[in-house]
């Protein structure tokens, strides 16, 4: 008989232990045919069987802890994402801008090598929760600014500078009104927020208390109106948008954000597609125009200035 050992080591960079593995398969290669001692033959089969099944059984239980190893990647890495979310916040309360020499050294450290992954994660989280676009300002020096999502001029935290952006939570009621044809019932904001485990009365700890952020804060920013629904009795309100929502929100924009949280793409949605096109038509225009008018006021002060 002839004994195979076969042995390795499963580590990784991230973790400071590794875990090896290692076991031996026995291959018979003896061609001893003889008729005689054939009951040792038969013990030693036994013996051999035995010894195979245990060692089975070691790689076996050896295999399954792999993907606890994985798992404890995978949950050390979400710690890293977590804090770096909250560095990226801290940054943007303090409107400064951040390296990704200062996320390595203050956040990431070990992990160096999973950056993209931890910096991709984070700022997916940042985008969908917050509002805020993780940008790459300067590619040298691998400088990076957060951007309100939808380029408002709201900033998120209201008159409390040190509260979380709530540009997030503006941005999905914006969405749901958008999506009933530009007006929701209360019922209808209230049944999706809901769903992200957000509820009226309920403090929230990045949101606050929603009910009033919804239905007074937002609406005195004049991003959404809240009024009642036409004679409704009992009573029953609804949402709009407000003038300034008219005003900053690139609809097509809101739709591509609103496609992406549910992986498909802005076409997915016809009437609210052309809607869109038709916003970004009516922009355009309007820029075209206050282009020309502000060419034409130039020319005029000009013209003004030199008589002759």
């Amino acid at each position: 008989m002839e004994d195979v050992s076969i042995s390795g080591t499963l580590s990784s960079p991230q973790c400071p232990q590794s875990a090896s593995f290692s076991f031996t398969v026995t291959t018979g290669t003896s061609l001893n045919r003889s008729t005689e001692g054939s009951s040792s033959q038969e013990e030693m089969e036994k013996s051999d069987r035995g010894s195979s099944s245990q060692e089975e059984m070691e790689q076996s239980s050896t295999l399954q802890s792999l993907p606890d190893l994985e798992n404890l990647h995978i949950d050390l890495l979400d710690e890293k994402v977590e804090l770096l979310i909250s560095f990226l916040l801290q940054k943007y309360q303090m409107r400064e801008p951040v390296t990704k020499a200062d996320m390595i050294g203050n956040v990431v450290k070990e992990y160096k090598d999973d950056f993209v992954e931890i910096l991709r994660s984070a700022s997916e989280r940042m985008e969908l929760v917050f509002g805020l676009d993780v940008k790459e300002v300067d590619p040298i020096s691998h400088s990076y600014t957060l951007a309100n999502k939808l380029d408002l001029t709201y900033n998120g935290m209201l008159s409390d500078q040190q509260g979380m952006p709530k540009t997030g939570l503006l941005i999905i009621i914006l969405g749901v009104i958008f999506m009933e044809g530009n007006c929701a019932t209360e019922e209808e904001v209230w049944k999706v927020l809901n769903m992200m485990d957000i509820y009226s009365g309920r403090k929230h700890f990045i949101f606050g208390e929603p009910g009033r952020l919804i239905t007074s804060d937002l609406v005195k920013e004049k991003y959404l109106e809240y009024q009642q629904v036409p004679t409704s009795d009992p009573p029953r309100y609804e949402f709009l948008w407000g003038p300034r929502a008219h005003a900053e929100v690139n609809k097509m924009k809101l739709l591509e954000f609103l496609a992406k949280i549910h992986g498909t793409n802005p076409k997915s949605f016809p009437s609210q597609y052309q809607e869109a096109l038709r916003d970004e038509e009516e922009r355009a225009r309007a820029r075209i125009e206050a282009t020309a008018g502000t060419s034409a006021m130039a020319s005029a002060s000009s013209d003004f200035s030199h008589p002759y």
